[in-house]
């Protein structure tokens, strides 16, 4: 059925072996979510009570104390922000990205900078960045530490952004203490750190304030959703600047769960997170697709991308400059293919270049190609996937 849609619109079908990359359309989505979100279009209901109960429940998945479907996680990152700023003014959400006069710094350590943090600097705040990665230099082992951190932070300081990741320093809880310590919320890109599902509760349990995941990767949710949990009154400040707010005070009644009116002085305009909307669709599927996430066995999920590998591994031809072996990579195991510098008869970039441009195409993730590796990971393949990559495989390495 996807191809005759894919067919219709004159796109190729690719295997998937690069990875959840939003470029290559994600992973894929299970049945029941697709159903979910099928029904889902059939009726119309008011999004700010389908936000309300999507806060309750992710609330009880998470340990937070609320939570908030978004169109991605970096759009989470620009909510959270937005609320860290603004707080639950409306004054000054209606101002935004113009934040004169209010907190317009989010400290952030140096090595943990990356493209995504763009989706924090959109909110009209500036990056302070602290540290010296050393360890990522090559000129010795030293990276950030906490009272580095706690040294930056100021009257002018909305937030710190913490990018969660084995390699990430200083360790959370000692950003969350000098944070606290002058009552300065912590948000946590956590967008990959699922699997394993522990991860859920991991970072709220720590202290952070708000915590930003992508619902399109791991979770198997549609590409463009993700999940901002936190604090409430922060969830209830990025949600006025997500919903859609042309609507009268007196007559407007949201669930107070998430969104409590008493505590509001008027309503903001259309917030500067307007365009990270979500639709029903999105929050229904989103939803089943985390029910469903959770409710799998991590062993099962594991045994699922270990055969998908080892069926590709045992269809590799033997090949003296050529080695292959399956490995972990962090919660995701991965195949490994390995060519020697010489008497090769292709390096590692011609063979991805030659998967990608032939039919289907196959993509891989060719980020140590320069070091004579390709990765390929088993998350979006589906099944069949292994056996149309063994053939192109011995198709290319045999010429």
């Amino acid at each position: 059925m996807a191809a005759d849609v894919y067919g219709r619109l004159g796109v190729r079908r690719i295997v998937n072996a690069k990875g959840l990359a939003t470029r290559l359309s994600g992973g894929l989505m299970r049945p029941e979510v697709a159903a979910a979100m099928a029904a889902a279009a059939q009726h119309c209901v008011d999004i700010a009570e389908l936000q309300g109960q999507a806060s309750a429940l992710i609330a009880g998945w998470t340990g937070a104390e609320a939570g908030l479907v978004t169109s991605g996680a970096a759009a989470g990152l620009l909510l959270g922000t937005a609320a860290c700023v603004t707080g639950l003014d409306p004054s000054k959400m209606n101002r935004l990205p113009d934040t004169t006069g209010m907190r317009d710094q989010v400290v952030v350590v140096r090595s943990q900078r990356n493209m995504y943090d763009h989706a924090v600097r959109m909110a009209g705040v500036a990056l302070v960045e602290v540290g010296l990665p050393d360890r990522y230099a090559g000129a010795g082992v030293r990276d950030a530490e906490a009272w580095e951190i706690e040294a930056a932070l100021s009257e002018r300081t909305a937030a710190v952004l913490w990018v969660a990741g084995p390699q990430a320093r200083p360790p959370l809880q000692q950003v969350i203490e000098v944070a606290h310590r002058m009552r300065i919320p912590v948000l946590v890109d956590a967008a990959a750190q699922l699997p394993p599902a522990q991860n859920l509760r991991r970072f709220i349990a720590a202290g952070a304030d708000l915590v930003a995941f992508s619902g399109g990767k791991a979770i198997g949710g549609p590409q463009a959703s993700g999940i901002l949990c936190g604090r409430q009154p922060l969830i209830m400040a990025a949600a006025l600047q997500q919903l859609d707010m042309d609507v009268e005070l007196a007559e407007w009644q949201p669930p107070p769960g998430l969104i409590d009116r008493r505590l509001l002085k008027g309503l903001p305009q259309h917030g500067i997170g307007r365009p990270c909307k979500v639709g029903k669709e999105q929050i229904v599927g989103l939803l089943t697709a985390l029910e469903l996430f959770l409710a799998e066995d991590p062993a099962a999920r594991e045994a699922a991308w270990q055969a998908l590998l080892a069926e590709i591994l045992a269809g590799l031809p033997a090949k003296p400059w050529l080695t292959a072996e399956i490995r972990p990579r962090g919660a995701v195991p991965g195949l490994r293919l390995t060519i020697a510098p010489v008497g090769a008869a292709l390096d590692a970039d011609q063979l991805a270049t030659a998967l990608a441009e032939g039919e289907p195409s196959i993509r891989v993730d060719r980020s140590q190609a320069a070091d004579g590796r390709l990765w390929l990971d088993p998350q979006a393949l589906a099944p069949g996937d292994p056996a149309l990559m063994v053939a192109r495989l011995q198709a290319i390495l045999a010429s």
